[in-house]
């Protein structure tokens, strides 16, 4: 798949709403010891900062997401459920907290290493369906925490992809968060097989991200 020229950091300090919508169809790529994968962005979901109740910093800063005060173009990464690893870009101005998980996308270069990380999936469609399925087949973990995806050296990288119509893209509440979970800040291309199940959130279930 032909990609565009690496972001700059300027294209993505964007309140994370708009964000959302720029990087479905954007290429997210990193590089390990075992080889290069890249991924079409197919899912995101956006949050905000002091007033987005479902965001990790809706209570302040601290160590834990401090990247997502910014600067925007770097990659902010939790651990969830005591085994997961979830991605997000961080968006907004400078100081101005807020970012956008990324929650599925389509292998598009490194398939056979993408297929022996995820070697349980049973078709290419799910190879990277799923925000903690997407890391795993990225190679992503907590040692990415805060990586510039705008720097060519950088072992994370996120490129522009052929824009995606408008009339393609939906809209819906934000998966299994514990609060503001009618909010329609969840984007998909419409029709892709990696968007993931929806399942609404509730007291029982852990923000993502969220609190």
């Amino acid at each position: 798949m032909k990609t565009g020229r690496q972001f700059t950091r300027r294209e993505l300090a964007l309140d994370p709403v708009e964000l959302s919508t720029l990087l479905l169809g954007a290429v997210i790529e990193a590089t390990g010891p075992d080889g290069t994968v890249a991924v079409r962005l197919v899912e995101v979901e956006a949050y905000r900062g002091l007033d987005d109740p479902a965001s990790h910093c809706y209570r302040g800063k601290t160590p834990r997401n401090a990247v997502m005060w910014g600067p925007a173009g770097h990659l902010y990464v939790y651990f969830v459920y005591g085994m997961h690893f979830c991605a997000n870009v961080v968006g907004t101005e400078d100081g101005q907290p807020g970012a956008v998980l990324l929650r599925a996308g389509e292998v598009v270069t490194g398939a056979d290493i993408a297929r022996a990380r995820r070697p349980s999936a049973r078709g290419n469609g799910e190879l990277a369906k799923g925000p903690a399925i997407l890391t795993s087949v990225l190679g992503i973990d907590r040692a990415e925490n805060g990586v510039d995806l705008t720097d060519p050296a950088s072992p994370v990288r996120l490129f522009r992809g052929e824009r995606v119509p408008q009339a393609d893209i939906r809209t819906g509440p934000r998966v299994g968060v514990a609060m503001a979970m009618d909010t329609p800040w969840r984007f998909w291309i419409d029709g892709s097989p990696a968007v993931s199940t929806y399942r609404r959130g509730g007291k029982r279930r852990a923000a993502a991200p969220g609190r």
